[in-house]
């Protein structure tokens, strides 16, 4: 849909607040602040958990009560802000979280006749998809365009037959102060900050940390997050002996560089994940880093190059690759060097909007109004993604298909314009352009 000619783009973007700390929110907020002075573009955030009036709130820290509270100011909160918007930005997770959050959302944008874009992050996408038919039907036909921080989660999509747009997720590097690690001072730091949640698997975390402790007992740990397992990792920590291990709790994102700076080495074991944004963070601040190869974690962070990989939940296999970076220090800094980082998504710039520059998606049948005259075309166009500031995704392209046969616009299986290859069914073009291209300078 595109705005009028005299007034911005109007972008609604649906997501969690910052009362729930996580990487759609800190990639929201980034998108919000980079087009807050934007000429063409006016956003803002419609959180899928609402604050209710006192004395409801309270009924927030009451399990299940607070789902049916949240839902009941979530609608008609969608009802008022969707019906404003020329575009619905929608963050998605998977599961649960897909029926409560965005499909709601779509809902509400279809009764209003608001084209979607659907910003998909879960490592968990597989079995989502392959476990739901509302997800894979949602996805296929009621969403403009699914877009995906990773080839990854692209792979995902098209197993099942849906296309994706990879736009990575990014980090403002100017919030972190990069620095060469000093390996072999004692004692040394580690450091997560992954939600102490089962998919992050911080349990065993601890369990390599146990085995670090017993080859260099002067380490300590520190774990910034919180979660449902909380309780259970105090206890388990407690259990194990452990010393050094400091419980931070929940942070506010602006604190994350903080707590980078005075880190060692960066460690996670989650046992799915996408694109993580903590690993985006720990290249930004210097730290070598160790993980679980799970999900996407391999397409950022390739093994004995940007860092180390072990199997996932080995706790032996992680504790072996600290005491390696230990043991060798002059390596671990060749990995945390700024030239060995996947260039793509170590950079980033809060003002460019973290390559969101400009959304312009255009499809008749979602249109109140009519836009450019359909004409029927033999190929497909091409336009080039740009991101603006440090992060460029070097020619990454975007397709604009238009059907070449007339007959196609009312084909009665006619979905969706694919986003990378031309599509005989499609009913119109989506259109993802830069600002730059928009104004025509």
């Amino acid at each position: 849909m595109r705005a009028p000619a005299d007034r911005r783009l109007r972008v609604a973007i649906v997501v969690a607040s910052l009362r729930i700390l996580g990487g759609h929110s800190v990639q929201a907020r980034r998108l919000l602040q980079g087009w807050t002075n934007d000429p063409a573009v006016e956003a803002w955030i419609v959180p899928i958990n609402p604050m209710p009036p006192r004395p409801l709130d309270r009924l927030l820290h009451i399990k299940y009560l607070r789902t049916l509270v949240t839902q009941l100011f979530y609608w008609p909160l969608l009802f008022r802000e969707v019906r404003k918007a020329d575009v619905v930005h929608v963050f998605s997770a998977s599961y649960s979280s897909f029926l409560l959050a965005p499909l709601p959302a779509i809902v509400v944008a279809r009764l209003f006749g608001k084209p979607v874009l659907l910003n998909y992050h879960s490592g968990e996408a597989e079995g989502h998809l392959r476990n739901s038919w509302i997800a894979r039907t949602v996805l296929r036909r009621y969403v403009a365009l699914n877009v995906v921080p990773s080839l990854f989660l692209k792979n995902v999509f098209s197993r099942f037959r849906m296309d994706a747009v990879v736009i990575c997720n990014t980090v403002d590097r100017r919030d972190f102060s990069y620095r060469v690690r000093d390996l072999r001072r004692r004692p040394l730091t580690l450091l997560s900050t992954r939600n102490f949640e089962p998919v992050y698997n911080v349990a065993c975390t601890l369990r390599a940390f146990a085995l670090v402790q017993e080859h260099c007992p002067d380490v300590t740990l520190t774990l910034v997050g919180s979660g449902s397992q909380r309780q259970a990792l105090e206890t388990l920590a407690v259990s194990l002996g452990l010393q050094g291990v400091n419980f931070v709790g929940s942070v506010v994102p602006q604190e994350i560089p903080a707590y980078c700076a005075i880190a060692d080495i960066y460690v996670q074991t989650p046992t799915t994940d996408n694109m993580p944004l903590s690993v985006l963070e720990a290249f930004a601040s210097g730290l070598p880093v160790v993980s679980t190869a799970v999900g996407g974690v391999p397409a950022v962070l390739a093994d004995r190059v940007h860092g180390l990989l072990a199997p996932d939940n080995d706790a032996t296999a992680i504790a072996a690759r600290i005491i390696e970076l230990m043991e060798q220090p002059d390596f671990g800094q060749q990995l945390a060097r700024p030239h060995t980082m996947p260039a793509p998504n170590t950079t980033g710039n809060a003002s460019a909007a973290h390559g969101w520059t400009f959304i312009d998606v255009s499809r008749p049948r979602f249109a109140p109004r009519a836009a450019e005259p359909w004409k029927p075309r033999d190929r497909c166009d091409t336009g080039s993604y740009r991101s603006a500031g440090a992060h460029v995704a070097s020619g990454m392209e975007v397709a604009h298909c238009r059907s070449a046969a007339p007959h196609c616009r009312t084909h009665p299986r006619a979905r969706r314009c694919c986003p990378v290859e031309p599509c005989r069914h499609s009913k119109g073009p989506v259109h993802i352009r830069t600002s730059r291209q928009r104004r025509g300078d």
